[in-house]
């Protein structure tokens, strides 16, 4: 049975394409068939993030009624696979996002363990509709009142659509530097922190490398965050610890010419 995961968020910037990214990711290192579809139809960014920001068919064609979704998926490297959106805008005054419930359903002919849906931010059409293909929802935010207030906006609007939010990914944490708790921020939204990913370095530095952080730098913090999500997700477990990853060629260079 395939799960539909939509991943959401009540503002920009929270880190949630990075998370759709790397628990697809995740997914995959632990062998499950996973396609994340970027959803975000006017700031798509998934094709972005792992190295594909223009291909010959995407979910905007789809939408549009020019392709079936099929002829979207592309495969990383990694064994992951992506249907990424277009970056012109044009595309968007004929993309019709109340199509993407069904043509996420059509992908689930095809058997993956899990399809992860890559929403808008915010409360508007395209996350509304982001929500009404997922079965069930994962929040993300950050530990900070606005951000988490934005985040309880997207909760109650999924609960008027009678949709399941699984839990909360609280993204972008600092050790000893949190305006909100992990507690404080359950009792706030009512729901589960599941995951929490540390700000760091390492997913700048893959973001430069155009791949998830899971797979260019296995055992950073976010990446053994994003495993522990997976796992548990997944049901399965997982007890790796993370290590710190010393400084890479590109950091070290940005400090070597003064940029960093």
């Amino acid at each position: 049975m395939t799960r539909i995961i939509g991943v959401l968020a009540g503002k920009g910037g929270t880190g949630k394409t990075t998370t759709s990214v790397n628990l697809g990711a995740a997914l995959s290192y632990f062998g499950r068939d996973v396609i994340i579809v970027d959803a975000n139809l006017t700031t798509p960014n998934v094709g972005l993030h792992l190295g594909v920001p223009i291909v010959p068919i995407h979910i905007h064609h789809v939408l549009q009624g020019k392709n079936h979704i099929s002829e979207a998926i592309y495969a990383h490297p990694t064994g992951l696979k992506i249907v990424p959106g277009s970056l012109s805008i044009e595309d968007l005054h004929t993309t019709d996002a109340s199509k993407l419930k069904r043509a996420v359903k059509q992908l689930t002919k095809y058997k993956p363990d899990f399809i992860i849906i890559d929403g808008a931010a915010g409360l508007g059409r395209e996350a509304l509709n982001a929500m009404l293909a997922a079965e069930e929802l994962l929040i993300v935010t950050n530990p900070e009142l606005p951000a988490i207030t934005d985040a309880l906006k997207t909760i109650k609007l999924a609960e008027k659509l009678d949709k399941r939010v699984t839990g909360v990914v609280l993204a972008k944490t600092m050790p000893n530097n949190m305006d909100v708790s992990v507690k404080k921020t359950e009792e706030f939204l009512d729901n589960p922190v599941i995951a929490v990913i540390p700000h760091d370095r390492t997913v700048r530095e893959s973001l430069t490398m155009k791949d998830a952080v899971v797979f260019t730098h296995p055992k950073s913090h976010p990446a053994v965050g994003y495993k522990k999500l997976a796992a548990a997700l997944s049901g399965m477990d997982y007890t790796e610890e993370a290590e710190e990853v010393s400084v890479g060629f590109f950091t070290s260079l940005l400090a070597k010419l003064g940029l960093k």
